[in-house]
């Protein structure tokens, strides 16, 4: 089966385990003229209504015969919802709860590479690995490391070898919200190098952790994280809202720069985020603002990280996660914003709405 090329992430180049700076004073945000006010952009669909299943994240895979499936992890049904992406109608459910390949506990993040599926299991501390489209498991990683993975990412870094970074939001007290001590916030991001053979057989090994520990930089509560190779960047969202949540940035070793997104940008926790890629190299990225009745999405500019505006939909609300496929479907010729509805729906937004609603580059979308 042959390898469908995703557009979601721009992945990142190797990585190695660096230590946190120390006294290196923080790198300011350039000031940045107003960014327009926030605009309205119908969905294309919103799915029927699962409350059940307590829905997370998403990602996309694409057939050999262009069919496009949109599959959202669900937390509390222990399971995947495989929907199609064009219309937004549910074909099929994956997995149960358990803790045998094939099953799951808690899911959380998803990110796919070619034919494979990556879930983390927040209650299993590990990674699972499914082959697309038959769903059969080819193996999970991460057992002895993770404590409470909730997102990742993925880089592939040679045909069939992969980085894998997962978040790890471990916490303490007996209601789990309490930040863990600064000296251990350098394990908030882990990664592993990730290999498949000829066989198609799974091999993993860890390659460290990260993450800053000063007091004002510290990731304190980890989620949703992406990348782009370009601009030698990781965005990270720390969503403890009781000191900022924000996205921090960080360099491919590992390093905080001391950047974040304007601290005013949320008003809620800072969640999914996805980059959007255009031809020229400039393009923007995709952060959710996780309100109700309404989700803000706000977009900032791919290189400089200036604010460019924020939209949001007509019912859209309260999302975790989301993705962006760019390529051309049928039903999406500029591609599609997809993202969660409040935990029990799935909505698509056409990128040649959001384009032309924002007034953003047209070759981002032709």
């Amino acid at each position: 089966m042959r390898l469908t090329a995703l557009v979601l992430i721009a992945f990142l180049a190797a990585c190695s385990t660096a230590p946190s700076p120390k006294t290196q004073a923080p790198a300011p945000v350039a000031p940045v003229s107003a960014a327009p006010r926030e605009v309205d952009v119908p969905e294309r669909y919103v799915s029927a209504e699962t409350p059940e299943e307590e829905l997370d994240s998403v990602a996309t895979w694409q057939s050999d015969d262009g069919m496009l499936w949109l599959i959202a992890t669900g937390k509390s049904s222990h399971r995947l919802v495989i929907y199609d992406a064009e219309d937004g109608t549910r074909l099929r459910d994956y997995g149960k709860e358990g803790s045998a390949l094939g099953e799951f506990n808690r899911p959380n993040g998803i990110a796919v590479y070619a034919d494979y599926m990556f879930v983390v299991e927040r209650d299993n501390h590990r990674v699972q690995v499914i082959h697309l489209p038959d769903l059969v498991p080819v193996g999970s990683f991460g057992e002895k490391e993770l404590r409470s993975p909730y997102g990742l990412w993925l880089n592939e870094t040679e045909p069939g070898e992969l980085e894998v970074y997962v978040t790890d939001s471990f916490m303490y007290g007996k209601k789990y919200d309490v930040v863990p001590p600064f000296d251990e916030l350098d394990q908030r991001v882990r990664r592993y190098r990730v290999q498949f053979d000829q066989a198609g057989r799974l091999r993993a090994n860890y390659g460290g952790a990260f993450g800053d520990t000063r007091p004002d930089y510290a990731l304190r509560m980890v989620e949703s994280i992406a990348g782009d190779r370009a601009n030698d960047r990781m965005l990270i969202a720390d969503e403890d809202r009781r000191h900022l949540s924000t996205l921090r940035e960080y360099t491919f070793s590992g390093k905080f720069t001391g950047r974040s997104l304007p601290q005013d940008s949320f008003g809620a926790e800072a969640e999914g985020v996805a980059l959007w890629t255009c031809p020229d190299g400039g393009g923007y990225w995709i952060a959710v603002d996780q309100l109700a009745p309404l989700t803000l999405f706000h977009l900032f500019d791919r290189v400089t990280l200036a604010p460019v505006g924020t939209f949001h939909g007509d019912t859209t609300a309260h999302t975790d996660g989301v993705v962006l496929h760019a390529a051309a479907t049928p039903r999406f010729p500029g591609g599609a914003l997809f993202a969660v509805h409040d935990d029990k729906a799935v909505t698509a937004f056409d990128l040649r709405d959001v384009a032309q609603a924002m007034h953003l580059a047209q070759d981002c979308v032709d």
